[in-house]
């Protein structure tokens, strides 16, 4: 079986860690899997690159451009919505004509557009589409932030500046419907929350929609001497480490503002602290939070190497994601397959991922005072050890890379048996 990922980018962003992962997986459980990307990152030769003359920055410029005049001008939410009208075919390529199965995965940003998806649901391959946000079944956001017009028809968006019933959203929604009528589509969610929206959708729901969650290489994210880790990143060793991890930590969706609430609460109720906890923050715009906290802060960079990657969650004592909506992210996959537990709100994918108080905490949403409750219990007040195992067990038997290969696998199989 042929397999063709397609997504924007091969290793930039969770959507391409996530597809990029895959790709390994499925090549080491028996399939020959391809990804095709804009931005190539490596030399990886399973890894295909548009071909130059298809790489057209204005693809991208052109549709922040209508985006843009259609927002009145106005700067805002430029960047939370995508309505494709810019892109590449990529069916004419050979690597496309060779596929027995077309994996579409994160695909805005002019990689491809509305007429793009059309041409390839039209080639009558089976289709299998990863959703890493909500966007395949809205009508322009990524997320929706608690508007759900897209469960009947999109149009009077609060994310432009002048919405109305014919707006924006409102086009591009009728346009998918338009694309996906007729398809050969299975829809594959990384969360059973974001399944559950995507039964629900007008755009989706007569589609297949199944959840598997990102598969991850637990050989290589495991559990390490963590003084020797500390040591590799120049972190101290005299204190326990808080993680909080973002490619963007300015990003209000990731909630660094709640993390900081809840620092300033521990300092407050236990001073003791102070001289005990120190909160490593990674990611890009890290040191704009330098004075932010009460405790000592340690700013890393956004790392793509994941070797480092697991040096970093091997040196913390606690992953915190206090995000205010997200799919399935690859950090909470990520540090408890390192044994880190981890602490997070209840909104998304995040309570799929963390059991409370069996391998970490789930807080109430947008609760600073119940995410301190939930970083204070699971490092000072919990079997902190038992933690570690459960989180390191949860990961291997949920998300390693046999267990999600043959899921999808499944779903391959299914699909090329109604073609």
């Amino acid at each position: 079986m042929k397999v063709l990922i397609v997504n924007t980018a091969e290793r930039k962003g969770g959507a391409a860690i996530a597809a990029n992962r895959l790709m390994k997986a499925l090549c080491r459980n028996g399939v020959e899997a391809k990804m095709l990307v804009r931005d190539r990152a490596t030399d990886d030769e399973r890894v295909v690159a548009l071909p130059a003359d298809m790489k057209r920055k204005w693809h991208f410029l052109e549709e922040r451009l209508r985006i843009w005049t259609a927002n009145g001008f106005n700067r805002g939410n430029l960047f939370s919505v995508d309505i494709a009208s810019s892109g590449t075919d990529i069916t004419k390529l050979q690597v496309f004509k060779e596929a027995d199965v077309i994996h579409l995965h994160w695909v805005n940003q002019g990689m491809l557009s509305l007429e793009g998806l059309r041409a390839i649901f039209a080639s009558g391959k089976p289709v299998v589409w990863t959703m890493h946000d909500m966007w395949p079944f809205t009508g322009i956001c990524h997320y929706s932030d608690g508007c759900d017009r897209y469960m009947a028809q999109c149009g009077e968006c609060p994310l432009l500046s002048h919405p109305g019933e014919y707006d924006l959203s409102r086009k591009t929604f009728d346009r998918k419907m338009s694309i996906y009528a007729g398809a050969n589509i299975a829809f594959v969610a990384c969360s059973r929350w974001l399944a559950q929206l995507a039964e629900d959708a007008r755009l989706t729901y007569r589609h297949h929609v199944t959840d598997i969650p990102n598969a991850i290489d637990t050989e290589l994210f495991s559990l390490h001497d963590k003084a020797e880790a500390r040591l590799r990143l120049n972190l101290p060793a005299d204190r326990q480490l808080l993680l909080f991890g973002s490619m963007k930590t300015t990003d209000k969706r990731k909630g660094i503002d709640y993390l900081i609430g809840a620092c300033r609460l521990l300092a407050d109720k236990h001073p003791a602290l102070l001289d005990r906890l120190g909160v490593v923050v990674l990611g890009a715009a890290s040191a704009e939070y330098t004075e932010s906290f009460p405790f000592p802060i340690y700013c890393l960079d956004y790392v793509s190497d994941e070797r480092e990657l697991v040096d970093i969650y091997n040196a913390a004592d606690l992953y915190v994601t206090p995000s205010l909506q997200d799919n399935l992210p690859n950090t909470i996959v990520e540090a408890m397959s390192c044994g880190t537990p981890c602490v997070g709100f209840d909104t998304g994918g995040i309570p799929q991922m963390i059991a409370h108080r069996v391998n970490g905490y789930v807080a109430r949403y947008k609760s600073a005072e119940d995410l301190a409750e939930g970083i204070y219990t699971t490092l000072y007040e919990s079997d902190y050890d038992e933690l570690c195992r459960n989180a390191r067990s949860e990961a291997v038997a949920q998300y390693s890379e046999p267990v999600a290969a043959a899921r999808y696998i499944r779903v391959y199989e299914s699909l090329i048996g109604r073609c």
